[in-house]
């Protein structure tokens, strides 16, 4: 059989995450493949990319839509609905928002790999409350997202398969869309982990985030002002000014670190702390391949990433108070530095690209087949 022409389809290249390293995975997996996207910013994302055969969107032409892309919510759904895939036999898409309503051409198949269906569409209210949006602006939206939801459940239909990056997020496409999907962990790179020997484990435990309002890091800071405890916080975002204001004299900010240092930060931290509800959670895996427990919310992606009193310590409502009772159970607990390790080792980079050319590879081969030897689409869990 002749090789499939790959098309990658993500929803914007202006930021650099989770998302944007499952796109890396799949472009090296499909190394000609042109990704298509609404906006891509050169400068802001890493220098490889350059190389790449990237495909924008007239939104790429809109003022300062590369630094202040939100306010350009309306016209997501038109860029992608514009773009003509025609002539490709594979449509991958990394989506949390947009990117799964691009049109697939005839006779191609088009796979998703969701993040999350569009969180501030589906769950607006508890968005804008840890946004602080204004008051007119909590006004003006819900009519606006009521269609956008419409929108969202119409493009879910066309897409032929889902998979998902954890089983929260499986949930939801199964809430929102009625649709199944498969669960394929995202790639973690712990390349630079390296666990050390307990003797130089520090007493200090650790955050590594983005500091934005919905992360919740007030109920990580109110419970180490508490307890007294020190706390090294990794990250930088629009909260910090709000987080500095109410952290007590253990509690330090060190703003954005190199990737070498983080994972030296991992090593010898007593546990990273996780105070919230992650589709994912990379970070959690990240410590966890360093040696070093994870303290997490009982909700989303920890619920496959941490296994309670043996990998970390679930903890749930997100309080202040269940993050105290977590802390006090985990210095209370002893924990297996190999076993953690081996637990983090199942979320590689080889095992995602490895499952997600399997499915693909079945997928197209099914297409291809004789009726008679098709086969209906059937969940399963990775």
């Amino acid at each position: 059989m002749q090789a499939a022409r790959v098309a990658l389809v993500h929803d914007y290249l202006n930021q650099y995450g989770g998302a944007e390293r499952v796109l890396e995975a799949f472009h090296d997996l499909y190394p000609d493949a042109p990704v298509f996207t609404s906006i891509y910013a050169p400068e802001l994302m890493p220098p490889h990319y350059r190389d790449w055969d990237i495909r924008t969107s007239f939104m790429q032409r809109l003022p300062a839509v590369h630094r202040h892309h939100q306010p350009y919510l309306p016209f997501y759904p038109l860029a992608f609905r514009r773009m003509r895939l025609d002539g490709f036999d594979l449509i991958l898409s990394s989506s949390s928002a947009w990117a799964k309503g691009v049109p697939t051409p005839p006779g191609a198949i088009h796979v998703c790999y969701c993040h999350s269906p569009m969180r501030f569409a589906w769950d607006f209210h508890r968005y804008a409350e840890r946004e602080r949006l204004a008051g007119a602006v909590r006004r003006v939206l819900p009519p606006f997202l009521a269609l956008l939801r419409r929108w969202d459940v119409a493009t879910s239909r066309a897409v032929d398969f889902f998979i998902a990056n954890s089983t929260t997020v499986a949930k939801r496409i199964a809430d929102f869309w009625g649709r199944d999907a498969t669960v394929i962990y995202p790639p973690v790179d712990t390349a630079g982990a390296a666990p050390v020997a307990p003797s130089e484990v520090g007493d200090y435990f650790l955050a590594v985030s983005r500091l934005v309002p919905y992360k919740r890091f007030d109920i990580v800071i109110e419970a180490f002002n508490a307890l007294r405890l020190p706390l090294k916080i990794v990250g930088d975002g629009r909260a910090r000014p709000d987080l500095e204001r109410i952290a007590g004299p253990t509690i330090e900010f060190l703003g954005t670190v190199s990737d070498e240092e983080k994972y030296r930060l991992y090593a010898r931290c007593q546990s990273a702390i996780f105070p919230a509800e992650d589709d994912f959670g990379i970070a959690q895996v990240e410590v966890q391949a360093s040696g070093r427990p994870a303290i997490a919310l009982a909700a989303g992606g920890a619920l496959d990433t941490v296994i309670d009193g043996v990998t970390g310590v679930l903890f749930s409502p997100q309080t202040p108070e269940a993050l105290i009772d977590a802390l006090e159970r985990f210095r209370r607990m002893t924990f297996s530095t190999e076993q953690i390790v081996a637990h983090a080792a199942r979320f590689s980079r080889e095992r995602f690209q490895r499952e997600i050319a399997d499915f693909v590879a079945e997928r197209l081969a099914a297409r291809h087949a004789p009726p008679a030897a098709r086969r209906p689409e059937v969940a399963t869990w990775s």
